[in-house]
């Protein structure tokens, strides 16, 4: 017998996934687990038996409750494996977080208040606090609008986000090795945490201009797996233990777009590449931009100091605008505020059917 969980498949900026509320799923991990790997038809390459779209960006999941915690709502993020029976919530997701501002709403977590609605959202993942500005006019969720993102076909309605607090979220310090720069298997790197740890390299130390496509990335086995031998090198560093089994840091090639004032990005989520870049990602990249001595700030060139700026990302599909206020001085970097723009969509909302013995027994 099939069983009916209540869901809403949603677009979250540059990805996509299933958003439930937590009293809707089994209380206990292993079996939640079960059930979602059923609902997205992991692990198999297409997920052809469930709602995955065969690729980690659209193989994801938020988990939505009221918050007690200072905040409206609570929204716990896990990446389902599309090849593997796993299910990891070792990192938050901003692209999916663009959504859940929208769902509390809808979904009776949080009040309209005006034309534009403000839903303070704990990043369960982290404990990082994230408010989205959720445009509310006529008293309701408005989905359509002229704001558009790179990464995503056609325009929607602006949700700007801010983040509070984020530095240090997983690793305990926004330079967790305690350095602007480290050399790791004879690379020199940066490695910070501002909402998500990410290791910065110069994309032309592995031989890279910066501007491949993913797939090119992806098919130099070579340049793969030297990422990877680098990236389980420093994850101890960055004091995430053992990241065999972990989808983070997230590795960032990084290089100057020729005749341009922007960087641009190539990231490894760990091991493919992404066809933009996470929100948290693009955050700690543009921080990374903001910090004396940093492998970034170099590539950057004349962005690293304090006071207010705009961080242009680039990535395979455009680029991220990140706008920040950071205070530097006596080796210390203070990240006041940092915020960006993202959309999102509702797609479908009903129920989702998993085997009955993907909850377990009654």
């Amino acid at each position: 017998m099939l069983r009916g969980i209540p869901c809403t498949l949603m677009r979250g900026g540059t990805s996509k996934g299933l958003y439930f509320h937590a009293g809707d799923l089994p209380g206990d991990e292993t079996r939640r687990d079960a059930v979602l790997l059923a609902a997205m038809g992991s692990p198999d390459v297409r997920q052809i038996d469930g709602m995955g779209g065969a690729h980690p960006l659209t193989s994801k999941v938020a988990v939505l409750s009221p918050s007690g915690n200072g905040a409206d709502v609570d929204y716990l993020f896990l990446q389902v494996a599309v090849d593997a029976a796993r299910v990891t919530g070792n990192q938050t997701c901003g692209n999916i977080l663009a959504g859940v501002g929208p769902w509390a709403i809808e979904n009776g977590l949080v009040t309209v208040a005006g034309g534009t609605t403000a839903v303070r959202i704990r990043m369960v993942n982290t404990g990082g606090i994230a408010v989205a500005h959720v445009p509310t006019p006529a008293g309701r969720v408005e989905y359509e609008g002229r704001a558009r993102i790179d990464g995503v076909p056609g325009t929607a309605a602006a949700i700007p986000i801010e983040f509070v607090d984020v530095a240090g979220s997983s690793c305990g310090a926004l330079l967790p090795t305690g350095a602007a720069r480290d050399v790791v298997e004879g690379v020199e790197v940066t490695c910070v945490d501002n909402g998500m740890p990410v290791v910065v390299l110069r994309a032309a130390d592995l031989g890279k201009t910066g501007s491949e496509t993913p797939a090119d990335l992806e098919a130099d086995a070579a340049l793969k797996d030297r990422v990877e031998r680098i990236r389980l090198a420093v994850g101890p560093r960055m004091g995430l233990g053992d990241v065999t089994e972990k989808t983070v840091p997230k590795m960032t090639l990084l290089a100057r777009t020729p005749g341009g004032e922007r960087v641009t990005t190539r990231t490894f989520i760990p091991h493919r590449v992404h066809e933009a870049i996470g929100v948290l990602g693009a955050v700690s990249v543009a921080t990374a931009c903001a910090i004396p001595g940093s492998v970034a700030a170099e590539i950057a060139g004349g962005q690293s100091g304090s006071g207010p700026r705009r961080v242009e990302i680039g990535h395979p599909t455009g680029f991220f605008t990140v706008e920040m206020e950071v205070e530097t001085g006596s080796g210390s970097v203070d990240v006041r505020r940092s915020a960006l723009l993202r959309t999102a969509r509702k797609l479908m909302r009903g129920e989702v059917y998993v085997p009955s013995g993907a909850w377990g027994p009654a």
